[in-house]
Order: structure tokens, then sequence, then C-alpha cells
């Protein structure tokens, strides 16, 4: 008798077990290697948090056709080595579907010629970094480019008669085809550019010798293409040495940071470009939707920010490729529902198809206030 009672329990799991597998109910695992402490971690943990406030919607929306959707992250510290190891672990243990949020163009550099990818038939949806850089096959970007953002600034100032500009920058690889980039914008709007300095790779060291160089130089705006950390050390370095340059920031120099070290007097004027709608202020569909998450969301690991935002988007998109698929899971079923994507998240665009990875030109001009706001 209690024989038989133990084949019925193990008969009626395999078959909870059978029903669960053919509703598809398997847990859908998003990958992330990022640097989640060191100079990026408040953007890289802000990017995680964003993608996962996504997906816990769409969980408590019941799932995507029938799949639950899980993060799964780990922490490269910034460094291309740990990146390409940690991805490679990643696919061996938790097995993801999609990768996304990763950050820096080393690490991107070096997990790109690792051949993971294409190995793998995996794609990465949404990433930072700091260079020019064109598409490559399976990497997805949910944001307008580097050369979106520069050319925005460049326009606006030309526009305004502000034809003398600086640049300064992250040294490294991607280095010399930013400067290249920059350069044929400036000329095709008639502006020059007439001093450059950069700073070392994975570090916010600003040298005396290329602040002076701007300082002597005395372009009428600066155009920073630095992490927050840098750009902060940056700014207080040549206003301090007297430099009155309008200062143009991109994206990726989070406003947290640079808060956190300068003074009222530095801050104010600074421009940032942004690649989201404003996190801040319900402006359509995407910002009500998002603000109504956070506040269901207890505890968040960072404060709100454009890069929780941006990782918001990327974690809608992948669910939107998720529910494109069906029940029916795969890589290249997620690859192909992903380049049929033509949608607008509310207030945010989105669009692949084959050979255009680059999902959105939304860029627009921002001022930081002295209290380190950010004001339309």
């Amino acid at each position: 008798m209690v024989f038989s009672q133990s084949l019925f329990r193990i008969a009626l799991m395999g078959c909870v077990m059978a029903a669960s597998l053919s509703a598809g109910a398997a847990p859908i695992v998003v990958g992330q290697v990022a640097p989640l402490s060191g100079l990026d971690a408040a953007q890289a943990r802000a990017y995680s948090t964003g993608m996962q406030l996504a997906l816990n919607r769409a969980n408590k929306a019941g799932g995507v056709s029938g799949h639950t959707l899980s993060l799964v992250r780990k922490d490269d510290h910034g460094q291309p080595d740990e990146t390409v190891a940690l991805t490679k672990q990643l696919l061996s243990e938790d097995r993801p579907l999609v990768l996304a949020g990763y950050f820096g163009d080393r690490s991107m550099d070096e997990l790109q010629k690792s051949g993971l990818l294409e190995k793998e038939k995996i794609a990465l949806v949404g990433y930072r970094i700091d260079g020019v850089r064109g598409d490559a096959p399976l990497v997805y970007s949910v944001r307008a480019t580097l050369r979106d953002e520069i050319n925005k600034i460049v326009e606006h100032l030309a526009t305004v008669g502000i034809t003398r500009l600086g640049l300064f920058y992250q040294n490294g690889p991607a280095a010399p085809p930013l400067v290249a980039s920059v350069e044929e914008m400036m000329k095709s709007k008639g502006v020059k550019l007439t001093v450059k300095g950069a700073y070392e790779p994975g570090t916010a060291k600003v040298t005396n010798a290329v602040v002076d160089a701007f300082v002597k130089t005395a372009p009428q705006a600066i155009i920073l293409v630095a992490n927050g950390s840098a750009a902060a050390a940056f700014i207080e370095k040549y206003r301090m040495d007297g430099g009155a340059a309008q200062l143009f920031a991109h994206s990726g120099a989070d406003i947290a940071q640079i808060s956190k070290r300068l003074g009222e007097e530095y801050m104010k004027g600074l421009a940032i470009t942004q690649v989201t709608p404003n996190p801040y202020k319900i402006s359509g569909r995407l910002i009500k939707e998002f603000g109504d998450v956070v506040a269901a969301t207890p505890k968040l690991e960072v404060p709100v920010s454009y890069a929780m935002m941006e990782g918001y988007i990327a974690g809608s998109v992948i669910v939107e490729a998720v529910r494109r698929m069906g029940s029916k899971v795969s890589r290249e079923g997620f690859v192909a529902a992903l380049e049929s994507i033509d949608t607008d998240l509310g207030g945010y665009k989105v669009s692949f198809k084959p050979g255009v990875r680059s999902g959105s030109r939304f860029v627009e001009l921002t001022i930081v206030t002295e209290s380190g706001r950010i004001r339309q």
C-alpha cells in the first residue's frame, strides 16, 4: 500500500513537471556582466535595477507567453578580462536566453573578440560605451549612439555661433575613431576643434597638463566624453584654474557622481545630453509606467536616474521580444523576434531590423542647476 502510494506521488509529480514544461513555465534568464563595483558602479547598478523593474512588471502581470523572467548578474569590476571570463561562466551555469546591460568600450571589445556571442548564438541587448562604433552582429543598442549625442551638441553650438571647441575624452583604442568622428562632424557644421585632451581608461585621473592646455587655448565650449568621476575631476580643475568655456557632457557622465564632487558654483550651467526621457517628469505613457513600478517597489538598490530609465527600456525591449517569440523559446527565435521590433513604448520609439541594431535616435539637451538637478 505504501509502495503504491509512493508510485502515485512520483507519477503525479511527473505529470505536474510535464505540464509545467509543456506550458513553458521554466524561467527565462537574462544575464548581465557589468561593473557593479568601482567607478561605474552607480550607473551599472541603476541600469540593472531598471531591467529588473521591467522584468518584475511582466512577471506580476502573469509572465510572458507562459514564461517568467529572471535577471542573473555578475560583477566584472570594470575589468575586460573578467567580463569575458564571467560571461563564459554565466553562459555555462545559467544558460541565459539573452545578455544585457554591459558597460565599457574595452569590455565590449574583448567580449566581441572572444567570439562568444556568435558561438552561443546569443544576443546582447543594451550596453553603455564612451566610444564611436558601428553595428556589430548580435549586439543591439536601445539608445542613440554617441555620434548622435555629439552631433546634437555640435549642431546646437554652431546654431548659436560658437565655433571654437575642445574635446575631453577617454584614451585607448576607441579614442582615434572618436576624435576622427568629432572632427568630421565639426567640419560639416563649420566648427573647429582647437584643443583636445584625454584621461587614462579605468581611472578618473585628470593631469594638470591636460587642464592647462584647455585653459591656455580658451575654446568657447568643451565637450566631455567621460565617465562622471573623470568629468567632475576635469570640471573642478578647469574652473579652479580660471577656465570659462561652456561645458557639455555626454549621457555617460552620471549627474549623481558629478554633484557629489562639485560645489554649486561649478555645477551651474553644465549641459548634459540625455538619451531617454526624463525619469523625474511624467511626459508620456512610458514614464508613467516606470513611475508606477518604482512607487510599487519598496526598496530600490539605488536612486532613480536616467541610467535606471535606460535599463527599464532595455528590459521592456527584452520582454517585447519574448512576447513575439510565443511559447517556443530559443536564442535564434529571440534574435528574429528582436529584429521585428518597431514599436513606441509610450513616448520612446525603438526599432530594429536585420543589419540595423541601433534602436533609437532620441537625444535631448538638459541643463544642470546649482543644486545638481536636471532642468530641461
